[in-house]
């Protein structure tokens, strides 16, 4: 179909306008009747306080600095806003989505952040190749938080590079690899990494339906040592949202075996001391909705560790309240603890949020 300049013309000052309003979810510009370009994200700015000898973070993972003493520090960002765009031609739809937590800037005078890649895919007929969730993971039991994805500790949440078929509830995928750990571990993770030859290979099933959903999913992976010897590792996972009364939910995982790096983020290394780690964790979070416009989430996840000997925590409760169907205000208190460090702090966090 040819376009004409004033069709054009009127696709570019829709984009300017959205660009300058932000007045939508998802703002689509249909090109012709098989190309369309849409546009999303959120705006989210935090006022966040943190007070004990787990050192602050933006966000809680499953690690952190343990500290001489207690310390108190107050930040407010806006980090974790983001952008994203998908792209339809027919069978063939395109998506990228950035967040600020790619690091630069300073808050001495500019607070600039670094744009990150988050998700960048393709998806044709039953097929996804490209960065996205791992398909270990069930997004849908991920808690409603004011702290950037929750208690962390319980739950499965991985980015990865990926080919994965999906047919009706059956997902399977290949999936890239890395051994994290080997001879010795921190809470970075870039502090080792390994020479991997074969794909992470992930099998996923979901049952859904009027009542929610529930997955099952199995991990198979071969882990790389320091000293050039490899062993096979093998987790599984079970999770889902469940809807309960009104518009309530209950949101849960449960994982266990050789997950390493998949669950936990940082709280479990895929080898340590030259022993494949073994990890148990799970996270439970239940919404209550008060009224149609207001709802609170209590949640609470753990993970303990074999070989490196880890435990850790984090609860916490919030009430979030939409004032208008786009803007939401959201008030969250909880605590992060590192049993095995004889560690943890508590936080407070408020959060306003602008859905594009």
């Amino acid at each position: 179909m040819k376009i004409t300049k004033r069709f054009t013309f009127s696709c570019l000052a829709s984009a300017v306008l959205l660009a300058s309003t932000a007045a939508n979810a998802a703002y689509t510009i249909q090109l012709t009747e098989e190309d369309s370009i849409t546009f999303g994200g959120f705006i989210k700015v935090d006022y966040r306080h943190v007070d004990g000898n787990v050192g602050y973070k933006d966000f809680w993972i499953g690690g952190g600095t343990v500290l001489p003493e207690d310390k108190s520090q107050t930040k407010f960002f806006a980090n974790e806003s983001r952008i994203n765009m998908k792209f339809v031609h027919g069978e063939v739809t395109g998506f990228v989505e950035m967040d600020f937590y790619g690091g630069g800037g300073n808050e001495v005078i500019s607070n600039s952040s670094h744009p990150r890649l988050r998700h960048a895919f393709i998806k044709y007929s039953d097929f996804t190749f490209g960065q996205t969730w791992t398909t270990f993971m069930n997004t849908s039991a991920l808690a409603e938080t004011a702290d950037f994805a929750g208690p962390m500790v319980g739950e499965a949440f991985v980015r990865n590079t990926m080919v994965r078929y999906k047919m009706g509830g059956l997902e399977l995928a290949l999936e890239n690899p890395e051994s994290w750990g080997n001879d010795s571990i921190d809470d970075s993770p870039d502090a080792d990494s390994a020479s991997d030859e074969v794909p992470d290979m992930v099998a996923k099933y979901t049952f859904s339906g009027d009542w929610g959903n529930v997955s099952v999913s199995g991990l198979v992976r071969q882990l790389n040592f320091d000293n050039g010897d490899d062993e096979t590792a093998v987790g599984a996972s079970i999770a889902g949202r469940i809807k309960t009364f009104g518009k309530d939910d209950f949101r849960f995982q449960i994982h266990a075996g050789e997950i390493g790096r998949y669950v936990g983020v940082t709280a479990a290394p895929d080898v340590f001391n030259g022993e494949v780690e073994e990890s148990t964790a799970f996270m439970a979070a239940y919404r209550h909705f008060w009224t149609e416009d207001t709802r609170s989430s209590v949640f609470y996840g753990y993970i303990e560790t074999e070989e490196s000997d880890r435990e850790r925590t984090h609860w916490g409760v919030n009430v979030f309240k939409n004032y208008t169907p786009k803007l939401s205000f959201g008030v969250e208190v909880g605590q992060f603890e590192m049993k095995d460090a004889d560690a943890d702090s508590m936080y407070a966090q408020v959060s306003a949020k602008y859905v594009l």
